[in-house]
């Protein structure tokens, strides 16, 4: 009979307990963080003094709380990117390639991001500390015309980072410019965030729908929009968390919208407005046919070959409910059809299809 005392025992000997830091600890790592982080030097004092305050209050009763409220504070201003950034890649023939990869048609608005870039490289090559007051571009169209896919192929052929704040949900500036300290739980705002996570001082950022703010709070959001799309306002963006300017000079700016009634006028001024046009039905069929189901396919784990649609048959799958300006409805449809045969290529009841106008219609959304 085993010995069960000895067959459940833990050999507590190879378990290292986790010991708390000491308060001294914890003062040296934040010394520390603000010490090897590359920011502003009156920053850094101000985060050195924000420690020294701690050491002084360390017996008060409120203590704790204003210690966990200055090490949030020093975590988010260590963290963000004061003078990391990425080196453009402003080749002409790589930014072709990769429009031409990730989007069928559109030649017009291909060719005007191709004269941006032009213009970048140009710039660069003529400016002595490298930073690029690009204009901003606004798209502008219905949903699902490519608008957001064609500011993440820019992203691509620059190689910058890209974050995207959608407007869509915003209920107040402070989204944007943050809360001050003085409240509790109060946090920076979207253009903090989006710089942190980004790691870089110059991503590509996407303001997407600028449209779609609330009535009651348009007028404020779109005073925080102005400043940041303002080449003289944004060197020195202030969120009122972090309560020092930050330099947005070297960012790029991308916005979107379904149209322009809603975006204020002094916001439009500083906007180049590039119209997205609706997809032709045969733009669409070369789309589904070369892009999205290859990529459903793909996606859903079946080989290409599992699948063929006769090329006559493809007006039924763009339209089956009619007219959308855009490809998200195809694309649904498409992956709907994907699915519904990897159901029954799981259950073993076909290996192949092919798509006809005798059999198409068990295999579209009704």
């Amino acid at each position: 009979m085993p010995d069960t005392d000895k067959t459940s025992a833990i050999d507590n000997s190879t378990i290292t307990p986790t010991v708390p830091l000491t308060f001294a600890e914890e003062v040296v790592q934040l010394q520390q963080r603000i010490s090897q982080t590359d920011m502003p030097d009156d920053l850094k004092q101000k985060a050195m003094a924000m420690v020294a305050r701690l050491e002084r209050i360390q017996e008060a009763e409120n203590f704790s709380v204003e210690f966990d409220r200055t090490a949030h504070y020093i975590d988010w201003i260590t963290s963000l990117p004061w003078t990391a950034r990425s080196e453009d890649n402003l080749d002409l023939a790589k930014t072709r390639e990769v429009f031409e990869k990730h989007h069928y048609g559109m030649q017009e608005i291909k060719e005007r991001f191709l004269e941006y870039v032009s213009i970048l490289k140009l710039r660069a090559s003529q400016s002595n500390n490298k930073v690029l007051h690009a204009p901003v571009l606004l798209l502008v169209g219905l949903a699902g015309t490519g608008k957001t896919t064609f500011a993440y192929s820019l992203a691509d052929a620059m190689n910058r980072k890209l974050v995207r704040i959608p407007f869509g949900g915003l209920s107040s500036a402070r989204d944007l410019r943050g809360q001050s300290r003085l409240h509790m739980e109060s946090e920076p705002g979207y253009i903090m965030k989006s710089l942190r996570k980004a790691g870089v001082r110059n991503p590509i950022i996407l303001v997407d729908e600028i449209d779609r703010v609330s009535d009651s709070t348009r007028g404020e959001i779109m005073g925080v929009l102005l400043e940041l799309l303002d080449p003289e306002q944004n060197i020195a963006f202030s969120d009122y968390y972090i309560d020092y300017p930050f330099n947005l000079s070297e960012a790029i700016f991308i916005a979107t919208a379904n149209n322009t009634e809603k975006v204020a006028t002094a916001v439009l001024d500083r906007l180049e407005v590039i119209p997205m046009p609706s997809y032709t039905d045969e733009e669409k069929f070369h789309i589904g046919k070369d892009y999205l189901l290859p990529k459903a396919l793909e996606e859903s784990g079946l080989d290409a070959s599992v699948i063929t649609i006769d090329d006559d048959i493809w007006r039924n799958v763009i339209r089956p409910m009619g007219f959308d300006a855009g490809i998200r409805t195809l694309s649904r449809t498409i992956q709907y059809i994907v699915r519904r045969v990897a159901k029954l290529v799981v259950e073993g009841k076909l290996q192949t299809i092919h798509l006809t106008k005798e059999n198409v219609k068990e295999y579209l959304p009704t």
